[in-house]
Formats: structure tokens, sequence, C-alpha cells
């Protein structure tokens, strides 16, 4: 049982570890609960949660999302539930009333049914199976869309899923042959899905090509060191993060709710680093996308314009303007009407 130990003794280190995932023996007891595709990874997840179960006392349930994507999903949906029910867990279903147009629509669908699935049942923890591998993956794949810090840095232990839900990853620190290993041991039927062998997905390509070559090729422990990059990283963009947090705390004169504007010699003081930052928070508030590169940068240029100087305009007719001391975000409508 080799892997099987392994896998046990990984998730006992990150339980005593200062990540402290999930709670430990509290009273009510804490509820849980795992998102199972059927799949080898989240498969794993469950029966060794299953298994530290009197350990830590938790209260488990399964949840598992259709998202009516293949032919076979419901007999994916009934595979899961029997596995649940030879678990002696409890299983929770979320069916798509309309099929999900693409992955990004699929994964959005996914992650709001687990929240209302969670809430429903009183859990304030959703564990997921993302394990190494998927870290790895997610790494590479931000960095050839040229990614920064946040997107290198890759899935995080742990984040808040919504009010008073956290979302929980206990396996990055497992590599997908660990839970492929740990499922055959434990005489685990898996549930293949045939998508995943199709390589119209960039994902499956990256997967079954561009790694295996770069390991082959380059460094055989790729795995780890990139995985290694991703956690050095996420410490930096946290720390980074929370000082841009605490900048406006401490200056919390800078921001004006009308119209929002930052205060220009504050923000040139700032390393370059936390610049960027500031700014992306500050636009964070008022675009109604998800701030890019060039938003910030275009917000930063107006340090060093001449006064009444404006940015070209932001998604949603919103354009920002130095009006000295201070750098304005407004209505692109509003300018106009006033000029």
């Amino acid at each position: 049982m080799q892997f099987t130990k392994l896998l046990r003794t990984k998730l006992n280190l990150v339980m005593r570890s200062p990540l402290s995932l999930l709670p430990q023996n509290t009273s009510p007891e804490p509820k849980i609960l795992i998102a199972v595709s059927g799949g080898q990874d989240s498969i794993c997840l469950a029966k060794l949660l299953q298994m530290q179960q009197a350990k830590f006392g938790w209260h488990l349930a399964i949840a598992h999302c259709d998202h009516r994507w293949r032919e076979d999903s419901q007999a994916n949906a009934d595979h899961v539930a029997r596995f649940a029910q030879d678990l002696g867990l409890d299983f929770i279903l979320r069916t798509a009333d309309i099929v999900p147009k693409s992955e990004a629509s699929a994964r959005h669908w996914r992650y709001e049914m687990l929240a209302e699935m969670a809430k429903k049942h009183d859990c304030g923890y959703v564990v997921t199976g993302h394990t190494r591998s998927d870290r790895v993956e997610t790494c590479l794949y931000n960095l050839m869309r040229g990614s920064g810090a946040d997107g290198l840095a890759a899935l995080s232990w742990r984040r808040s899923l919504t009010d008073g839900i956290e979302l929980v990853r206990p396996l990055l620190n497992v590599s997908r042959a660990e839970t492929a290993g740990f499922c055959m041991e434990n005489q685990i039927a898996i549930w293949e899905d045939s998508t995943n062998a199709d390589l119209s997905y960039r994902r499956n390509r990256l997967r079954l090509e561009t790694i295996p070559y770069l390991q082959a090729n380059f460094n055989p422990q790729l795995e780890v060191a990139i995985a290694q990059t991703a956690e050095l990283l996420q410490e930096d963009v946290r720390y980074l993060e929370n000082q841009a947090q605490n900048f406006f705390q401490e200056n919390i004169t800078v921001v004006w709710n009308e119209p929002p504007r930052l205060q220009c010699e504050l923000l040139r003081e700032q390393p370059l680093a936390l610049q960027r930052r500031i700014v992306r928070q500050f636009l964070g508030r008022y675009l109604k996308h998800q701030v890019n590169f060039e938003d910030v940068e275009r917000f930063l240029n107006l340090l060093t314009v001449q006064n009444r100087s404006q940015s070209s305009p932001f998604t949603g007719q919103l354009v920002a303007m130095l009006e000295h001391p201070w750098i304005v975000l407004q209505s692109r409508l509003a300018n106009n009407h006033d000029t």
C-alpha cells in the first residue's frame, strides 16, 4: 500500500502545517463538501478524506455537477452516486438546465452550483481534487498567455468561494501519477472522461504533449520545479496584495467616491511593482471587466504627462484624466460633454 501510505502522510503534513487547510475535531462537527467528477484525482481525494474522517472529526458529503456535455454524463453521475454510497457518504447532484457553451462557462456554473450546495447543506468548506500536476499545467498555460505573477502563482491552497464558504485544495503536493497509484491500490473504479484525450483542447495538448516533451528533454523533475516556483510566487503575490491594501487604509483620503481618484504623488512614491497592484485594486472597484496589464499601464502613463491629459477609454466608457494633483476616473461621455 505504498501510495496509500504516501498520500495519507502528505495529507497529515498539510493538516499539521501552518496552512491548516481544514478544521480538526471541533464542535460542531465541521461539514465538508467534496467535489467529485469521477476521475482519479477527485475519487482519490474523497476516499483519502473518508479514511481520515474519524481522525479529524469531519462530516463529509460528495457533490457532483453534470454539465450534460457528453452522452454518458448521466452514467457518470450514477457512477459517482454509487461510489458515495460505498463510502457511506451523502450524495448531492446538480444537473445543468442549459448545456454550457465553453470551458469557462462550465467552470463558472460548476463553482456556482458547489457554492449553492454547500450553503444549502451548511458546509463551510468545498474541497476539490486539484493536484500538483494541475498546478503545473495552469502555470504553464498562463505563462503562454502572457500572465503576470498572479497567473504563474496558479491554484492556491485555499481561497474564499463565497461568503462563509472556503474552497480548499488539499492535494496540491500530490502528483497525478500518485492519485492513479492510490486508486489502483484501493481497487477503486474511476470514470474515464473521453474528452481528456481530445487534443482539440489546449489543456489536453499541454498535458499529453508539451509537458512530457519538456520532462524528457529538459528536466525529469519539471513538475516539482514548476510547482515550487508557483508556491514561491504565491507568497510574493500575497505580500504585494496586502501592501496595496495597506496603501488605501493608510491613505484613506487618496480615493474619493465622486469621482474616484488617486493622488499622483503618493502613487509615484511607491515602487513600480506596488504601483501596479494599487492601480489594479483601484480599477477593479469600478471597471466591469477583469483588469488587465494594458488597463494598468494606461492609467500609470498619466504620471508622466501634462495636466488635463487623459487615457484612451477603458471598456465601459470610462477614462482616466490627470487633474493635478489627482488622476480621476470618470465617464467618457461626461468628459466629452464638459469639453
